[in-house]
């Protein structure tokens, strides 16, 4: 059974620091893609930075500069920093894996304020 748990959300001011962690299980970890999304209330979901099985980075223009993202194979996590946080930062993070087959884990809230 696949098992995607995020952690680490929560409440912060704009400006401050968040450190989002992902713990899979049920897949063979470091075959697969590693991508975080998030989903803002009345929005769709969009990509937020993934990290591939090689550990090649990309991310959304909107974080770029700000957030990193990075993995561990040994552990099987999959972390996201998330450093000058902006109000519009604020949503549902998820975390999701891909190797021929896409899940999900369940979502982490994070709200920043003004």
């Amino acid at each position: 059974q696949v098992q995607l748990v995020e952690s680490g959300g929560g409440l912060v001011q704009a400006g401050g620091s968040l450190r989002l962690s992902c713990a899979a299980s049920g897949i063979i970890f470091n075959i697969n893609a590693m991508t975080w999304y998030r989903q803002a209330p009345g929005n769709q979901r969009e990509l937020v930075a993934s990290i591939s099985s090689s550990g090649r980075t990309s991310y959304a223009d909107s974080v770029k500069g700000r957030f990193t993202i990075s993995r561990d194979n040994a552990k099987n996590t999959v972390d996201l920093l998330m450093n000058s946080l902006k109000p519009e930062d604020t949503g549902v993070y998820y975390c999701s894996s891909m190797y021929q087959f896409r899940f999900w884990g369940q979502g982490t809230q994070v709200t920043v304020s003004s």
